[in-house]
């Protein structure tokens, strides 16, 4: 069977750990090695991690003496592995059953793939859940493969890989190296273009995490700021660019395609941020957008963004209204 290393960082997510490892070692159709890093946790995680790995003999724990943080956390896990495929698992996610023998099956089908992700859904504190599928219902219960121009036009300068459910080829993590200390806030989006350059992406049209959303959230809790989020990608682009991305041979076409599309992103925010009455961070991303691409100016986000401030946000409610009603 496909081996598959699963290394679950917690930190003061104690309260999650036994569903998130229960939902790892119940996995059929591979075989899995857990590793359980707790990065110096004050809620007793610590406990309950050593005694699952006592309960299992495929669980290993290792416990910090004193908290060094979530990237040196994510790379001393990425050092660990050997097995054929490797998840990075926070310990308040879990995976959906099937999860890893489906992105096996279609990683083994593909000598060459770097990593398959999938389908999520988002879990919150009331209980609500909302599916996350990067691509709606397009390829819902399919398959499919995309090249790294492919992958890069489908992120439109976003994030649109669930982090529970990328399961990568060990040997693609290992060329491609650990996560960046730079970027803290978006180095899965760093590391998912990384990967997409030494090999093709994969896509499982199904659930293969449940990717929890609470006020303890770090990703979800910064995604909320529009500034630094966007400042945040373009760092994450330009890591890219600079490193994986310049050894492609359409290196400039990739570097027009992401900064073309994060530009729009951050005009977006701009009109968003001019909306609720935040003139200033408004500035800035219109700045920021100029700044990544300074065509962004002939494009359709920045017209939206033109006509937002000639009518006002008053002006803005009334015609955006009236659309709707005409619709």
């Amino acid at each position: 069977m496909t081996t598959v290393d699963v290394v679950i960082p917690c930190y003061r997510y104690g309260k999650f750990l036994k569903e998130c490892v229960e939902s790892v070692t119940s996995q059929v159709g591979v075989d899995v090695r857990v590793l359980i890093i707790d990065d110096a946790s004050p809620d007793g995680s610590g406990e309950i991690g050593a005694a699952l790995a006592r309960e299992d003999c495929r669980v290993e724990f290792r416990q910090h003496r004193t908290n060094q943080g979530h990237i040196a956390t994510y790379n001393e896990g990425i050092d660990w592995a050997s097995s054929d495929l490797f998840l990075l698992l926070s310990a308040d996610d879990y995976l959906a059953p099937g999860a890893l023998v489906r992105a096996a099956s279609l990683i083994g089908a593909t000598p060459e793939m770097s990593f398959a992700f999938g389908n999520a859904t988002l879990k919150y504190d009331d209980g609500s859940q909302i599916a996350r599928k990067p691509f709606g219902d397009s390829l819902n219960a399919r398959t499919a493969v995309f090249s790294c121009n492919d992958f890069v036009k489908a992120m439109q300068g976003r994030n649109i890989v669930p982090t529970p459910t990328a399961v990568v080829r060990t040997t693609a993590q290992k060329s491609v190296g650990g996560y960046s200390h730079e970027l803290p806030h978006a180095g899965d989006m760093a590391m998912w273009l990384s990967l997409s350059a030494v090999g093709p992406v994969g896509f499982v049209g199904a659930n293969q995490a449940i990717y929890r959303m609470h006020s303890h959230n770090m990703s979800h809790s910064y995604s909320a700021a529009r500034l630094p989020d966007i400042q945040q990608r373009y760092a994450a682009i330009m890591h890219f660019l600079a490193t994986g991305g310049s050894r492609q041979k359409n290196a400039d076409r990739l570097r027009r395609l992401l900064l073309r599309d994060l530009a729009g992103n951050a005009a977006a925010q701009a009109s968003a941020a001019f909306d609720e009455d935040e003139a200033e961070v408004s500035r800035q991303l219109a700045d920021l957008a100029r700044e990544i691409y300074p065509r962004i100016c002939y494009t359709a986000p920045w017209l939206r963004l033109y006509l937002h401030k000639l009518v006002g946000q008053q002006g803005w409610r009334l015609l955006r209204g009236a659309l709707g009603v005409s619709r």
